[in-house]
């Protein structure tokens, strides 16, 4: 069942992309063969998501009613997409699956995770509440059950490593600096990023996924710092992410999102404007360190060893700027 984790993610995000979208119950199929080609490549079973999904939706109107007698307070459609989402998949898992393969507490844990992934700072407790109020009318099923098989804990250091490469990408219009950054459909601003092909340099890596997500030909400079977490893969099982993020410099041109089904928008950002952003937990300190060093007067940072250096050698320079005035929008390539 390593997978089984992963197919709720992306049932959730299915979910969401279907609410979001007002799309017909019918499409949900389609959607949820994208997301999983994209969010879990390799998967090649799809039976337990799609039937999660579609009978999730047959029993949408009853599980509806039955979160907003436990969250009286909170109309359906106040709650967040997020959130109603991974409760009406938590409730179900909750009160239809079969108790033998999803025990009343996993279906709970689990949508705890979901919430505490892809929700906001409370969304953890918001769905422990109300999942933990029906629990109790149920008369608690299964609190007194050892789980029939333990866990097996896998040395960190023995799992396979996947490496993917992203940037604080930024540019230059005049006196003002721009972060080119993308919108997710969870509602957060995040940093371009993607797989390194097998053999791929870091710089080159970055270089490439860059341009393939919103097409800016960047000049990467220097690593900013790496974030890693463990995974689980349909074929692989658990393994380690690593992602590494650099600093990188691009024109000031047009940004050109690349087709997705998990991003939404990409665009500039003036410095002044990075603030008011929502951003991940673990992209902000990325993105903050980035800002210290655009910021702080110093010499222009050096490009890596796989790059061709062609920027200003001496502190401040550089170059040549004809007198006009200033655009507010990025030029068109």
């Amino acid at each position: 069942m390593a997978n089984r984790h992963l197919s709720r993610s992306v049932v959730m995000q299915s979910l969401f992309e279907w609410d979001f979208g007002s799309h017909p119950d019918s499409e949900i199929k389609d959607i949820l063969v994208r997301n999983a080609k994209e969010f879990a490549a390799g998967m090649s079973d799809y039976s337990f998501l799609t039937a999660l999904a579609e009978n999730i939706l047959k029993k949408r109107s009853d599980l509806d009613k039955i979160i907003e007698k436990a969250a009286p307070e909170w109309p359906i459609d106040k709650i967040s997409i997020v959130d109603r989402n991974i409760l009406r998949l938590g409730l179900y898992e909750l009160l239809f699956a079969d108790r033998e393969e999803v025990p009343a507490k996993v279906a709970i844990n689990e949508a705890i995770e979901l919430a505490k992934t892809f929700g906001g700072e409370n969304s953890g407790k918001f769905v422990n509440g109300v999942l933990g109020s029906v629990y109790k009318e149920l008369g608690e099923p299964g609190k007194d059950s050892v789980s029939r098989a333990k866990k097996k804990n896998v040395d960190p250091k023995n799992m396979p490593i996947e490496k993917l490469g992203g940037a604080v990408v930024y540019a230059k219009d005049g006196a003002d600096v721009y972060l080119a950054l993308v919108h997710d459909i969870f509602g957060h601003w995040t940093l371009s990023k993607g797989h390194f092909q097998e053999g791929e340099q870091d710089a080159e890596g970055v270089k490439r996924v860059i341009k393939e997500e919103i097409n800016l030909d960047v000049t990467v400079l220097e690593e900013l710092g790496r974030n890693e977490y463990i995974a689980s893969d349909p074929e692989k099982g658990k393994i380690k992410k690593q992602v590494l993020y650099f600093l990188a410099e691009s024109p000031f041109v047009e940004v050109q999102l690349a087709k997705s089904g998990g991003l939404d928008n990409a665009k500039w950002f003036k410095l002044s404007e990075i603030l008011d952003l929502n951003f991940y937990n673990d992209i902000l300190p990325i993105v903050t360190k980035a800002i210290t060093m655009l910021l702080t007067p110093k010499a222009a940072p050096e490009a890596t060893s796989s790059e061709t250096t062609n920027t200003a050698s001496s502190e401040g320079e550089e170059k040549p700027e004809k007198k006009e005035k200033k655009k507010s929008s990025p030029k068109k390539k």
